[in-house]
């Protein structure tokens, strides 16, 4: 059997709408569903676990009504939801459509395995061709566009998957069981790891900076198209015999393992491991050895879930068998993100899925008989490969920051919560955010809440998309994990970057102190500390402000100073007096009150600027936006006289 390209194309473009959905969905759990801050984390839990254990009843569904109905039902459902987002509403408008896309999704995934015993090829080309996409937008989708372009793409995307649903099905043989059910655990593990732009991104970074610390890396991008080829055209070739056919499993593990060590300098290594594994994996559970030599003619009627050759059993075998892989998807997701509110270790969650797709591509009956996908593996791999070639050259951008003509007076001085790039309204919001910024002409961004790679977040770069916009280079500091914490962008060149982890102190989310130094000409060098304090559970960031002071007197050693960013506590506070009891000035006292959030209607004083007494501070602002759930802050410092 060897299945047409037609089946193989719809299947991956559908692959390719529900990961879009996805990516939309999940950051709405907690923007608009919820908020991170205050909403219990169960709570969130449950709404997103709902809708994958409602999906378990789509086999049921199948089974009754006949496959086909089901599918071109859901596909239309799908592919109209997926439209519709390209809009942006926001709010609640925005997470019930993709709501709606995901459970479409999920159910036409069901209704498509009853008909479809061999989805690997579908399945690996979706994931490849997604990543290849994601990277070449430079991280930021298309669905956060509201352009004439995203609406061109989507369109057209969204078109010649509805051309493909309409055309009915080859008739399926048995077998395919094994290959669905790792449907939802392979979407995890590349989402998270072997096919994430981001992340290879986030790694590259590490290797341009070193002591625990990530800068602005020079072709960043340039592991993508080296872990799309290994995945595309390790998924559509032929396993290895005997235990050859181990090396996929190993590598995955060992992809895995060392994505969980939460070691930026090892999350290059992991994602091109991880995609090798996963591609082998998936290829260790294609159903090649198994041929029925009817499914190429004998297309099912329109109203029939099974051919004569298949039982109804073993269609629904194969819809339950996705269903519950895309439930572990969900327990991945919500089990692994879920621990930064919750507080119990999670590094063992991407290991435990890595090991559950390794044992089951590993026990696979071995291919007797290999027949061959519906492309040739080395010109799909190759054709993919060059789309993601495009993104080192097209969207990786470096800003340099050079000396100016001799030392400013003046630097102005921008702190900014930007809540993972996410305004109140749901969106993603990354011309809001710059927009704010650049209004105040800074010349030192202070960013808290950066996410660099977050699959519940949509697996955005963040920081790199705002640095390219700002045309300002950064230094990154991890806190919760490699992919997530604090940075640094600057008009002026940075040295010395270092890293003080804080004490947790019963806070779930990791929290530090990012020290950068200025170097302004001749001579003149400023120290700047960017953190973001967390308070443990009923009190106030006493320990963590203590250390943080601490650490940045004895950073700056003499040198003029600047400590900002969200710190969770207000004028007069405890935890606040840490810093003034350290000699540092408060840069916001002349326009005190001066609230920052929430956004929409501020109300607490939590984001400051600090600066050392030989700095004189002058315009302080708050300037409106609901970009985020914070205001930034600004601040002009007059440098002391040479």
């Amino acid at each position: 059997m060897r299945y047409r390209q037609l089946t193989t194309g719809t299947l991956a473009l559908g692959v390719i709408l529900l990961i879009d959905v996805l990516r939309v969905w999940l950051p709405g759990i907690i923007t608009i569903f919820g908020q991170a801050a205050s909403t219990p984390a169960e709570l969130m839990g449950a709404f997103a676990l709902g809708w994958f254990v409602l999906a378990l009843g789509a086999p049921a569904v199948v089974r009754r009504v006949g496959a086909r109905p089901v599918v071109v039902v859901a596909a239309v459902v799908l592919a109209l939801a997926r439209l519709a987002l390209t809009a942006a509403p926001g709010g609640r408008t925005q997470l019930w459509l993709a709501t709606a896309g995901l459970l479409a999704g999920l159910v036409w995934l069901v209704g498509v395995a009853a008909d479809t015993d061999r989805p690997v090829p579908g399945l690996a080309l979706g994931f490849a061709v997604n990543a290849a996409l994601h990277a070449l937008w430079d991280t930021v989708d298309v669905v956060w566009w509201g352009t004439w372009v995203a609406w061109l793409f989507s369109s057209v995307v969204v078109l010649l998957f509805l051309l493909g649903t309409a055309k009915p099905v080859a008739r399926a043989g048995d077998g395919g069981a094994r290959a669905w059910l790792l449907a939802g655990p392979a979407l995890l593990l590349a989402g998270m790891v072997a096919l994430s732009p981001a992340l290879a991104r986030t790694g590259m970074s590490y290797l341009f900076a070193g002591d625990g610390v990530a800068g602005s890396p020079l072709f960043g991008l340039a592991p993508v198209p080296v872990a799309v080829a290994a995945f595309l055209f390790t998924a559509s070739t032929r396993p290895p015999r005997g235990w050859g056919r181990a090396y996929g499993p190993v590598a995955l593990l060992v992809g895995a393992l060392l994505f969980a060590s939460d070691r930026g300098d090892l999350l290059v290594p992991a994602v091109l491991l991880a995609a090798v594994g996963l591609g082998a994996c998936l290829a260790l559970t294609d159903d090649a050895n198994r041929p029925n030599e009817t499914a190429e003619t004998e297309p099912t009627g329109a109203g029939s879930g099974t051919t004569s050759d298949v039982t109804s059993a073993t269609a629904a075998r194969r819809g339950y068998a996705v269903a519950i892989g895309m439930l572990v998807f969900a327990l991945g997701a919500v089990g692994y993100y879920s621990a930064y509110d919750l507080g119990y270790p999670n590094a063992a969650v991407p290991v435990v899925v890595a090991g559950l797709v390794a044992v089951v591509a590993f026990t696979a009956q071995p291919v007797v008989q290999w027949l061959p996908g519906p492309f040739p593996p080395l010109r799909a791999a190759a054709a993919v490969t060059a789309l993601a070639l495009l993104a080192p050259v097209v969207a990786d951008e470096v800003p340099v920051a050079s000396n100016r003509d001799g030392p400013p007076e003046r630097l102005t001085v921008v702190a900014y919560n930007i809540r993972m790039g996410f305004g109140l309204d749901g969106r993603f919001d990354l011309t809001g955010l710059t927009e704010v910024v650049e209004r105040q002409r800074p010349d030192v961004v202070l960013l808290s809440e950066v996410d660099r790679a977050w699959l519940l977040n949509g697996g955005h770069d963040t920081l790199d998309v705002m640095a390219d916009r700002l045309g300002m280079p950064y230094v990154f500091a991890p806190a919760a994990d490699p992919v997530w914490g604090d940075a640094v962008l600057s008009r002026w060149p940075m040295d010395d970057a270092r890293s003080l982890p804080l004490p947790a102190v019963g806070a779930p989310t990791g929290a530090q102190a990012l020290g950068v130094t200025l170097d302004l000409s001749d001579g003149v060098r400023t120290a700047v500390v960017s953190t973001h304090l967390q308070p443990p559970p009923g009190q106030g960031p006493v320990v963590q402000a203590r250390a943080v002071a601490d650490f940045a007197i004895r950073y700056a050693a003499g040198r003029p100073l600047v400590v900002a960013g969200d710190m969770n506590t207000e004028p007069g506070d405890e935890a606040f007096e840490q810093f003034t009891a350290a000699g540092l000035v408060d840069a916001l006292a002349a326009a005190r009150p001066l609230a920052t959030s929430p956004a929409d209607d501020p109300r607490e004083q939590i984001d400051h600027i600090f600066v050392s007494a030989g700095l004189t501070p002058s315009d302080p602002v708050a300037p409106r936006s609901t970009a985020s759930d914070h205001l930034p802050v600004a601040v002009t410092v007059t440098l002391p006289p040479r």
